[in-house]
């Protein structure tokens, strides 16, 4: 074929017209890449999404969260200011108040002196008009920082001591001890209140705990306690299938119907669990701002049944009902349910109570389980989720709410003998044979040619 002048002159635009149209598709592929952003986490718990309650809880943050890193540029771990960066702008995307800045703690000694800076890599969070540090960078550690400094006055936790309860600082099974933890790493300041030496319940007490004592209260005690509750304080009491040890006035003071018997569910032997092992699921919880939105499973061992008079002066809300097709033992422990004496399920083994005292709402929370909240049982399903709810709620910040870590269940690959042996021989014998042999098959074929 003759390239004549009029041939180059079609093929000089039809390149022209190829060449624009690549420019305009790919400004176009630059505008919605920065305009929409698609992301897909493949790891096998999304530990690498934000999480919706995060989303919700930044939704609730009002006003700018400024972040200040002190990391030097070079450090043995790598980039740290990248790995600072990257690990805030999914929450930047989130709330776009959300400042990161970054200083060199060499060249600003004085500036990471004042700011109290112990590690290369620590960030300090301003919000609210207070600052908190961070040195643990995942999503817990970042939204728990940020529930303290939400926090609008310091909330203190008291917890009743002398008479064998569950301790908030105790490490034995039965104690509470890892609740404790927890409630201070979001905020909270907890401290142990023995009524035989303190002239009262502190005044600026957000809560009273009440976990389960294994001896009686003094008549003084215990009027201690209903002053307080007259005057409008809020409580958390646990009761287990025991006795009330002299706290009897308290339940009359509130309005509680507590009947003898162990709640017994057969549906736990489903989840290889003890009859004796409340287990409540997404449609047990009642409405209330405790347990809105609440669809995590927990479990109760040995709980009891919490009723309430109504009609009094306090607006009451069943929580949690366990044991749909499961009763109230009242005798023996086994399967057998005695229409005589057992009482059929379901078994309500919560309360939320509320009255106005003083032009403020008072807050009650009994719980007929202790064990619970208990070292052995808190990382059991949703239980420490539901124990934090409770305890924002009667501390009045039940705006805020609990996150907690998601496990990295895909963090760690476990290699048998066999497959370990074959990928060494597969990877250091036999790939390397293939391509040998190819090349040389390759090479013969050539040569004959």
């Amino acid at each position: 074929m003759q390239v004549t002048s009029k041939l180059r002159r079609q093929l000089l635009v039809q390149n022209g017209i190829f060449v624009v149209l690549l420019i305009a598709l790919v400004a176009l592929l630059a505008f919605f890449a920065q305009e929409y952003r698609v992301e897909r986490d493949l790891t096998q718990n999304a530990r690498n999404t934000v999480s919706q309650q995060t989303r919700e809880a930044l939704g609730k943050l009002t006003g700018p969260i400024k972040v200040t890193t002190f990391a030097t540029r070079q450090d043995v771990r790598g980039d740290l200011r990248k790995q600072v960066q990257d690990f805030f702008a999914p929450y930047q995307r989130i709330k776009s108040d959300l400042s990161v800045s970054f200083v060199d703690p060499r060249e600003e000694p004085k500036l990471a002196q004042a700011a109290g800076i112990r590690v290369n890599g620590e960030s300090v969070i301003d919000y609210n008009q207070k600052s908190g540090h961070l040195t643990d960078y995942n999503e817990q550690s970042f939204i728990n920082a940020l529930m303290r400094l939400a926090r609008s006055s310091e909330r203190m936790v008291m917890a009743l001591e002398g008479h064998g309860e569950r301790r908030l600082n105790g490490i034995a099974n039965h104690d509470l001890g890892e609740f404790g933890k927890q409630l201070a790493a979001k905020g909270f300041k907890t401290n142990s209140l023995n009524l035989a030496v303190a002239q009262a319940v502190p005044a600026n007490a957000s809560m009273l705990l009440i976990a389960n004592p294994q001896v009686d209260l003094q008549p003084a005690e215990v009027q201690k306690i209903k002053q307080y509750l007259q005057k409008g304080g809020n409580l958390l009491w646990l009761i287990d299938p025991e006795p009330l040890r002299g706290l009897q006035p308290i339940a009359e003071l509130l309005g509680l119907v507590l009947g003898p018997g162990t709640v017994w569910d057969p549906t736990a032997k489903q989840l290889n669990a003890q009859p004796t092992i409340a287990i409540a699921a997404s449609a047990s919880y009642g409405r209330h701002p405790i347990t809105d939105d609440f669809h995590l499973n927990t479990v109760f061992p040995l709980a009891r049944q919490i009723g309430v008079n109504d009609g009094g002066e306090w607006r009451s809300t069943r929580l949690i009902e366990v044991a749909r097709r499961g009763w109230v033992e009242t005798g023996k422990l086994d399967d057998v349910f005695d229409k005589t004496r057992d009482i059929p399920g379901p078994v309500n083994i919560a309360l939320a109570l509320e009255r106005s005292v003083n032009d403020r709402t008072q807050r009650v929370v009994v719980v007929g389980n202790g064990s619970f909240l208990a070292n052995t049982f808190l990382g059991n399903g949703g239980n420490l989720d539901l124990g934090v709810n409770i305890v924002n709620w009667l501390a009045g910040d039940d705006a805020l709410i609990a996150i907690q870590p998601r496990p990295s269940l895909d963090s760690n690959l476990e290699l048998g003998r066999g497959a370990q042996y074959l990928i060494l021989f597969g990877f250091l014998l036999l790939l390397p044979l293939i391509f040998v042999s190819t090349g040389v098959v390759i090479w013969w074929r050539r040569r004959k040619a």
